[in-house]
């Protein structure tokens, strides 16, 4: 699986299970949700779309 973010690849890794749609992930340390979930032409890998939260907006709700 391939994950990305703004069009840059974040993290390349073999997984068993697929991450789904709206799913919490955690990637690189980061929390995330999983935007999209492709399927690359050859069947053997899948490109999955994230959107992190930055480190900077988890520590700001944290001392609220």
């Amino acid at each position: 699986m391939i994950f990305y973010e703004k069009g840059e690849i974040i993290l390349s890794q073999v997984r068993e299970k697929l991450p789904e749609e709206g799913q919490g992930i955690k990637v690189k340390g980061r929390k995330g949700k999983v935007l999209r979930v492709e399927k690359s032409d050859d069947e053997k890998r899948y490109y999955i779309t994230v959107e992190t939260v930055s480190k900077k907006a988890e520590d700001s709700n944290k001392k609220r």
